[in-house]
């Protein structure tokens, strides 16, 4: 199913083109612009925006830039470093993308949007508390307390996927509407808080999708394949760059039948179904991350 783009109402379309066009930015005829056709899909719901604004630990928050001759430069300010945001939109409206991490405290938060002339300025935002479920599990130790020799695998393995999560590229994504990369039922939510023998551990970080050993496992939009591999915990991995600081990754693969660098389309095969990896059983882990988090698959899709 093609995507539905957000357009303004009518009316309002008119008036943000007639401002722009006081201020240089536009040179449509006014006569074309009074000619704006109505449509169906013009709509101001949020039920056509992807992904779908949920301003929570763990989900996106959507955040107005204005307009502008061209694309603002918006970051999120880090101790490690500021981290590039994806600015989507055109001249009538920018707007910031702003992924949210399950570890945020409710409050106030801001970005900064460099200005085209010149300097920062602020733009804030408020996160909303969220609870998510708690599982509590009784397991056996080994499958907690990891030995020296996995710890050390873990730890380098967190380290080079660190420096794939940093990825931020060009050209940006033309559409934010996501394909569920294998049909399923979704078995693990996002955000559940599992405690294992009273240990607490890191909140589910995905999407988990029941599905059979050698179930397709499909690109949920169009990117480039920027890491492959066998993972501790994840098992077979395959990363995914969206652009613009978006990537997807499915985990726990009986088959990687891609390579790096390959540039794939929507639907285009990435693998299969499987159980490799810290798995009770065949599933797929499917994670998107939008500036470095982790958030929601869900609000990337229709429904």
């Amino acid at each position: 199913m093609p995507t539905r783009p957000f357009l303004p109402s009518p009316a309002l379309f008119k008036r943000r083109c007639a401002l722009l066009a006081g201020m240089g930015l536009l040179a449509w005829p006014a006569a074309r612009l009074a000619a704006a056709p109505a449509s169906p899909s013009a709509s101001a719901s949020s039920s056509g925006v992807w992904p779908r604004a949920l301003a929570v630990p763990g989900g996106v928050a959507r955040l107005s830039l204005g307009p502008a001759a061209l694309r603002p430069v918006a970051h999120l300010p880090h101790a490690d470093g500021d981290i590039p945001l994806l600015v989507v939109g055109d001249v009538i409206e920018w707007t910031a993308l702003v992924g949210i991490t399950l570890s945020a405290a409710p409050g106030e938060a801001s970005i900064a949007m460099q200005a085209p002339e010149g300097g920062q300025r602020q733009v804030g935002y408020t996160v909303a508390p969220k609870r998510y479920s708690e599982q509590q599990l009784k397991v056996s130790p080994r499958t907690v307390d990891l030995s020296p020799e996995d710890l050390a695998r873990y730890e380098r393995e967190r380290a080079h996927q660190a420096l794939v999560m940093a990825t931020f590229s060009q050209p940006l994504p033309q559409t934010l509407r996501m394909q569920v990369p294998t049909p399923g039922r979704r078995s693990s939510s996002f955000g559940l808080r599992r405690v294992f023998n009273g240990q607490a551990r890191s909140p589910h970080s995905g999407m988990d999708i029941a599905a059979g050993k050698g179930t397709p496992v499909l690109s949920p939009l169009p990117g480039r394949v920027i890491d492959t591999g066998d993972y501790f915990f994840n098992g077979n991995t395959v990363w995914l760059d969206h652009g613009g600081g978006l990537l997807s990754m499915v985990c726990h693969l009986s088959a990687i039948d891609v390579q790096l660098g390959d540039v794939l389309k929507t639907g285009e095969r990435v693998g299969a179904v499987g159980a490799t990896g810290r798995v009770t059983g065949p599933h797929l882990h499917w994670g998107v991350m939008l500036n470095r988090t982790m958030v929601d698959p869900a609000l990337f899709l229709a429904a």
